[in-house]
């Protein structure tokens, strides 16, 4: 009887075992986590704050028309401000979307914690399980057939149990393969909870960057209504000052390419170096770029194209030469806008605006490196000039005296 006992113990365990079958990992992922209260209530929270993404997305595509057509209309100042006041609200409604897209992959995240929480404990109690098999499956192989057949009242019970025994052991391997995809299941849930959180770490430095633009874009529109005193005929007397400028820059490093081409020439004739321009970052890294060369973005866009990149920079920050050249032009403007021309190699000229000091002079030799200003842009401080939104390097590459892409002659 006591041999009996046992037999019907270790069927049943066996059963118990052999009854969650060979499944496939996607079953293993419902089986787990389907009807788990807490994932349900994740899984919600997850589609309402896409749905609210959605939502956002629609008004922000809302507000890109209504720039768009400001950009359209006659450069006036109702027209400058509506287009800011425009930037602005899409800026803030990009800010609202980053946020909710944040949470969403914090929800997500933590709902693939639980799962591969999940995942380890069913792989623990499985292997638990296993050994047990083991154990019993050991022991019934060390008693001989004979031993067996003794215990047993028939032979019917003995051949039942030899069947069966031949049975859980060729099926083992369908609970063990059940062990390979859970294992699988959760290097899978590893890997998109490191996506994750690479997505979250790249959401978290648009967010900054688009607050960091909607401080700068409030700051334009400030800085606007203070240039003009909130007068249209200021606007178009600044906006003919601006364009002004921008050509007589333009002609300066024309001229002056020409000129000190020769100058460049004479110094090469005994230097075996390659002429050959390579350009360096003018300020240390990290290099965040406030406004891209001709930026859809840049807040003055709908009065000149944005010819330069800018680089922020805490205020007096040294300004090094990115290559070897001839400083060409030195206007100092007091608290009009200063800036730097230095001419290269192979038609290359660099420009660095808003300058709130100079420590080269004109028809002078630089270095790779050298220190020829610190940085401005601050409103209202020296070299900043009308129309900065903070402190930053304006800077300028040109070939031939064309402005061309910065980022296309940096490493």
């Amino acid at each position: 009887m006591k041999n009996r006992k046992y037999f019907i113990y270790f069927v049943f365990l066996g059963l118990l075992i052999l009854s969650s079958g060979f499944v496939t990992a996607s079953e293993i992922d419902d089986n787990l986590y389907a009807n788990n209260p807490e994932v349900q209530d994740l899984n919600q929270q997850i589609e309402e704050n896409q749905n609210k993404i959605e939502n956002l997305k629609k008004a922000a595509e809302e507000y890109a028309q209504k720039i768009e057509d400001y950009k359209n209309q006659s450069a006036t100042l109702k027209n400058q401000l509506g287009l800011l006041d425009n930037q602005i609200i899409k800026i803030e409604l990009d800010i609202k979307t980053l946020q909710l897209q944040i949470d969403k992959t914090k929800l997500e995240t933590k709902a693939m914690d639980f799962k591969i929480n999940s995942e380890e404990q069913e792989i623990e109690s499985r292997k638990e399980n296993i050994i047990e098999y083991i154990k019993l499956i050991d022991k019934s192989d060390q008693r001989s057939y004979l031993e067996i057949l003794i215990l047993n009242d028939s032979f019917a019970e003995f051949f039942n149990q030899l069947n069966y025994l031949e049975e859980v052991q060729n099926n083992i391997k369908q609970t063990v393969d059940r062990l390979q995809l859970l294992k699988q299941a959760l290097e899978v849930q590893k890997a998109d909870k490191e996506r994750q959180q690479q997505e979250l770490e790249s959401l978290q430095g648009q967010l900054k960057a688009r607050e960091t633009k909607l401080k700068d874009e409030s700051s334009a529109k400030e800085t606007l209504l203070v240039e003009t005193k909130s007068s249209e005929l200021q606007f178009q007397n600044l906006l003919v000052g601006l364009k002004q400028k921008q050509n007589a820059i333009d002609s300066q490093v024309l001229d002056l390419q020409d000129q000190v081409k020769d100058k460049i020439k004479r110094l090469r004739s005994g230097s075996t170096e390659p002429k050959a321009t390579l350009l360096d970052w003018p300020l240390p890294a990290p290099h965040e770029i406030t406004a891209y060369f001709h930026d859809p973005e840049y807040p003055f866009r709908y009065i000149f194209e944005h010819p330069a990149i800018d680089i922020r920079a805490k205020q007096g920050s040294p300004i090094k030469a990115p290559a070897p050249g001839y400083v060409a032009r030195v206007v100092d403007a007091g608290m009009g806008y200063s800036y730097i021309i230095i001419i290269h190699d192979n038609g290359i000229s660099t420009v660095y605006g808003h300058v709130s000091a100079i420590y080269v002079k004109e028809d002078t030799y630089v270095n790779y490196g050298d220190v020829i200003g610190l940085t401005g842009a601050m409103p209202g401080t020296r070299g900043a000039g009308p129309l900065t939104t903070g402190p930053h390097l304006h800077f300028e590459v040109r070939l031939n005296g064309i402005p061309v892409n910065p980022l296309e002659y940096l490493p």
